[in-house]
Protein backbone atom coordinates (compact mmCIF):
# COMPACT_ATOMS: atom_id res chain seq x y z
CA UNK A 1 0.00 0.00 0.00
CA UNK A 2 0.83 3.47 -0.81
CA UNK A 3 1.74 6.18 1.46
CA UNK A 4 0.26 9.16 -0.27
CA UNK A 5 -2.76 10.87 0.85
CA UNK A 6 -1.42 8.99 4.15
CA UNK A 7 1.51 10.23 5.74
CA UNK A 8 4.24 12.83 4.71
CA UNK A 9 6.87 10.63 3.99
CA UNK A 10 9.25 13.66 2.20
CA UNK A 11 9.13 15.38 5.55
CA UNK A 12 11.35 12.17 6.76
CA UNK A 13 13.66 11.67 3.81
CA UNK A 14 16.69 13.45 2.51
CA UNK A 15 16.23 14.31 -1.37
CA UNK A 16 20.04 14.12 -2.12
CA UNK A 17 19.91 11.14 -4.68
CA UNK A 18 19.01 13.02 -7.60
CA UNK A 19 22.18 15.82 -6.49
CA UNK A 20 24.15 13.46 -9.35
CA UNK A 21 21.31 12.69 -11.52
CA UNK A 22 22.15 14.13 -14.93
CA UNK A 23 25.37 16.48 -14.67
CA UNK A 24 26.61 17.61 -17.75
CA UNK A 25 29.00 14.80 -19.09
CA UNK A 26 32.20 17.13 -18.30
CA UNK A 27 31.49 17.20 -14.44
CA UNK A 28 30.41 13.79 -13.84
CA UNK A 29 33.73 12.53 -15.73
CA UNK A 30 35.69 15.41 -12.98
CA UNK A 31 33.44 14.02 -10.14
CA UNK A 32 34.42 10.27 -11.52
CA UNK A 33 38.21 11.01 -11.99
CA UNK A 34 39.22 9.34 -8.73
CA UNK A 35 36.19 7.98 -6.99
CA UNK A 36 36.58 4.44 -5.30
CA UNK A 37 34.14 2.19 -4.56
CA UNK A 38 34.48 0.27 -1.55
CA UNK A 39 32.40 -3.49 0.05
CA UNK A 40 31.63 -2.02 3.35
CA UNK A 41 30.73 -4.92 6.28
CA UNK A 42 27.92 -4.44 8.02
CA UNK A 43 28.58 -2.26 11.31
CA UNK A 44 31.34 -0.64 9.50
CA UNK A 45 32.34 2.65 10.43
CA UNK A 46 33.01 5.57 7.43
CA UNK A 47 33.73 8.63 9.37
CA UNK A 48 33.80 9.79 13.08
CA UNK A 49 32.63 12.47 15.02
CA UNK A 50 35.22 15.05 15.38
CA UNK A 51 36.83 14.31 12.35
CA UNK A 52 38.67 16.51 9.34
CA UNK A 53 36.44 15.71 6.32
CA UNK A 54 38.64 14.00 3.44
CA UNK A 55 35.85 13.19 0.82
CA UNK A 56 32.54 12.54 0.33
CA UNK A 57 30.61 9.29 0.44
CA UNK A 58 28.29 7.78 -2.15
CA UNK A 59 25.96 5.10 -1.09
CA UNK A 60 25.92 2.69 -4.01
CA UNK A 61 24.13 -0.09 -2.19
CA UNK A 62 22.90 -0.88 0.98
CA UNK A 63 22.02 1.64 4.27
CA UNK A 64 24.39 3.99 6.43
CA UNK A 65 23.06 5.33 9.74
CA UNK A 66 24.29 8.53 10.60
CA UNK A 67 24.36 9.03 14.42
CA UNK A 68 25.54 10.78 17.51
CA UNK A 69 27.51 9.72 20.79
CA UNK A 70 26.80 10.69 24.23
CA UNK A 71 29.03 10.78 27.15
CA UNK A 72 27.65 7.40 28.37
CA UNK A 73 28.46 6.17 24.89
CA UNK A 74 25.30 5.81 24.06
CA UNK A 75 24.02 5.88 20.18
CA UNK A 76 21.03 8.65 19.11
CA UNK A 77 20.39 7.60 15.42
CA UNK A 78 19.74 10.49 13.45
CA UNK A 79 18.93 9.29 9.58
CA UNK A 80 19.32 5.96 7.97
CA UNK A 81 20.65 7.11 4.33
CA UNK A 82 20.01 4.57 1.55
CA UNK A 83 21.35 3.80 -2.11
CA UNK A 84 21.76 6.54 -3.81
CA UNK A 85 22.42 8.94 -0.96
CA UNK A 86 25.22 11.13 -0.30
CA UNK A 87 27.06 11.69 3.25
CA UNK A 88 29.49 13.95 4.53
CA UNK A 89 29.19 16.40 2.44
CA UNK A 90 27.87 19.12 5.23
CA UNK A 91 31.27 19.22 6.71
CA UNK A 92 33.09 20.20 3.41
CA UNK A 93 30.75 22.89 2.49
CA UNK A 94 31.04 24.40 5.87
CA UNK A 95 34.93 23.56 6.13
CA UNK A 96 34.28 22.07 9.86
CA UNK A 97 35.09 18.50 10.98
CA UNK A 98 32.36 15.83 10.99
CA UNK A 99 29.22 16.96 13.30
CA UNK A 100 28.39 13.41 13.08
CA UNK A 101 29.16 9.62 12.81
CA UNK A 102 28.31 7.47 9.76
CA UNK A 103 28.23 3.29 9.72
CA UNK A 104 27.12 0.52 8.05
CA UNK A 105 23.92 -1.02 9.03
CA UNK A 106 23.69 -3.52 6.64
CA UNK A 107 26.30 -4.91 3.83
CA UNK A 108 27.11 -1.76 1.74
CA UNK A 109 28.82 -0.83 -0.99
CA UNK A 110 30.10 3.10 -0.75
CA UNK A 111 31.54 5.14 -3.29
CA UNK A 112 34.18 7.25 -2.28
CA UNK A 113 35.44 11.16 -4.07
CA UNK A 114 38.08 13.22 -3.00
CA UNK A 115 37.38 16.22 -1.06
CA UNK A 116 39.61 18.21 -4.44
CA UNK A 117 37.47 16.50 -7.01
CA UNK A 118 34.27 17.89 -5.28
CA UNK A 119 34.90 20.94 -4.72
CA UNK A 120 36.90 21.44 -8.02
CA UNK A 121 33.34 20.67 -9.71
CA UNK A 122 31.02 22.54 -7.54
CA UNK A 123 33.25 25.47 -8.31
CA UNK A 124 32.76 25.23 -12.07
CA UNK A 125 28.39 24.04 -12.02
CA UNK A 126 26.00 25.97 -11.54
CA UNK A 127 23.77 23.24 -11.66
CA UNK A 128 26.01 21.30 -8.68
CA UNK A 129 25.45 24.32 -6.36
CA UNK A 130 21.95 24.84 -7.10
CA UNK A 131 21.67 20.93 -6.32
CA UNK A 132 23.44 21.19 -3.08
CA UNK A 133 21.32 24.41 -1.62
CA UNK A 134 18.32 22.53 -2.25
CA UNK A 135 19.11 19.41 -0.53
CA UNK A 136 20.38 21.55 2.28
CA UNK A 137 17.60 23.52 2.76
CA UNK A 138 15.12 20.28 2.54
CA UNK A 139 17.60 18.28 5.29
CA UNK A 140 17.08 21.35 7.38
CA UNK A 141 13.78 21.17 6.88
CA UNK A 142 13.52 16.91 7.89
CA UNK A 143 15.73 17.35 11.16
CA UNK A 144 13.76 19.94 12.34
CA UNK A 145 10.54 18.41 11.51
CA UNK A 146 11.98 14.89 13.43
CA UNK A 147 13.29 16.83 16.56
CA UNK A 148 9.42 18.63 16.63
CA UNK A 149 7.99 15.89 16.35
CA UNK A 150 10.00 13.16 18.16
CA UNK A 151 10.01 15.88 21.18
CA UNK A 152 5.91 15.56 21.90
CA UNK A 153 5.22 11.97 21.05
CA UNK A 154 5.31 8.95 23.50
CA UNK A 155 7.66 6.47 22.32
CA UNK A 156 5.06 3.91 21.09
CA UNK A 157 4.14 6.87 18.46
CA UNK A 158 7.66 7.44 17.88
CA UNK A 159 8.24 3.70 17.10
CA UNK A 160 5.15 4.00 14.72
CA UNK A 161 6.78 6.73 13.07
CA UNK A 162 10.34 4.60 12.88
CA UNK A 163 8.36 1.71 11.41
CA UNK A 164 6.62 3.57 8.59
CA UNK A 165 9.72 5.39 7.32
CA UNK A 166 11.53 2.56 7.28
CA UNK A 167 9.45 0.33 5.81
CA UNK A 168 10.02 3.16 2.84
CA UNK A 169 13.12 2.86 2.78
CA UNK A 170 13.78 -0.99 2.69
CA UNK A 171 11.23 -1.05 -0.45
CA UNK A 172 12.55 -2.95 -3.45
CA UNK A 173 11.37 -2.32 -6.41
CA UNK A 174 8.55 -4.73 -7.43
CA UNK A 175 8.00 -6.37 -4.27
CA UNK A 176 4.71 -5.72 -2.63
CA UNK A 177 4.89 -3.50 0.33
CA UNK A 178 2.90 -6.37 2.61
CA UNK A 179 6.40 -8.62 1.47
CA UNK A 180 9.05 -5.63 2.62
CA UNK A 181 10.91 -6.79 5.32
CA UNK A 182 12.86 -4.53 7.75
CA UNK A 183 16.02 -6.10 8.64
CA UNK A 184 17.32 -3.89 11.44
CA UNK A 185 18.81 -4.70 14.79
CA UNK A 186 16.47 -3.69 17.92
CA UNK A 187 19.58 -2.00 19.03
CA UNK A 188 19.58 0.00 16.17
CA UNK A 189 15.58 0.56 16.00
CA UNK A 190 15.53 1.87 19.68
CA UNK A 191 18.62 4.42 18.82
CA UNK A 192 16.36 5.88 16.27
CA UNK A 193 13.20 5.88 18.25
CA UNK A 194 15.09 7.47 21.46
CA UNK A 195 14.38 4.81 24.21
CA UNK A 196 16.07 1.38 25.84
CA UNK A 197 16.10 -1.87 23.84
CA UNK A 198 13.44 -3.18 26.25
CA UNK A 199 10.54 -0.64 25.26
CA UNK A 200 11.04 -1.49 21.47
CA UNK A 201 10.78 -5.50 22.16
CA UNK A 202 7.86 -4.79 24.48
CA UNK A 203 5.77 -2.31 22.13
CA UNK A 204 6.94 -4.22 19.09
CA UNK A 205 5.33 -7.40 21.03
CA UNK A 206 2.17 -5.11 21.40
CA UNK A 207 1.93 -4.31 17.76
CA UNK A 208 2.21 -8.12 16.81
CA UNK A 209 -0.86 -9.37 19.30
CA UNK A 210 -2.81 -6.19 17.54
CA UNK A 211 -1.90 -7.87 13.91
CA UNK A 212 0.04 -4.95 13.24
CA UNK A 213 2.97 -6.75 12.07
CA UNK A 214 4.79 -9.82 12.47
CA UNK A 215 8.56 -10.63 12.90
CA UNK A 216 11.03 -13.60 11.60
CA UNK A 217 13.74 -13.33 13.20
CA UNK A 218 15.25 -9.74 13.18
CA UNK A 219 13.19 -8.67 10.63
CA UNK A 220 9.67 -7.12 11.04
CA UNK A 221 7.06 -7.12 8.03
CA UNK A 222 4.30 -4.25 8.39
CA UNK A 223 1.06 -6.25 7.77
CA UNK A 224 -1.57 -2.91 8.64
CA UNK A 225 0.25 0.01 7.91
CA UNK A 226 -3.05 2.06 8.23
CA UNK A 227 -2.99 1.09 12.00
CA UNK A 228 0.17 2.34 12.57
CA UNK A 229 -0.12 5.18 10.98
CA UNK A 230 -2.98 5.74 13.60
CA UNK A 231 -1.08 5.41 16.32
CA UNK A 232 1.95 7.64 14.78
CA UNK A 233 -0.74 10.54 15.74
CA UNK A 234 1.31 11.84 12.22
CA UNK A 235 -0.94 10.91 8.96
CA UNK A 236 -2.19 13.47 6.86
CA UNK A 237 -5.12 14.85 8.11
Amino acid sequence: MSLTGLFPIDKWNFKSQSIFTNLPEAETSQLKKHMTEQPYAKGSVLFREGAAPDGIFFVREGKVKKYKVDREGREQIIYVANAGEMLGYHAILAEERYPDAAATIEDSLIAFIPKEDFLLTLQQSPLLSRRLLQALSHEFAVLANSISVFAHRSVKERLAIALIVLREKYKEPGVPAEETSINISRDDLSNIVGTAKENVVRILKEFKLAGILYTTGRRIFIQDIKQLIEISSYGIR
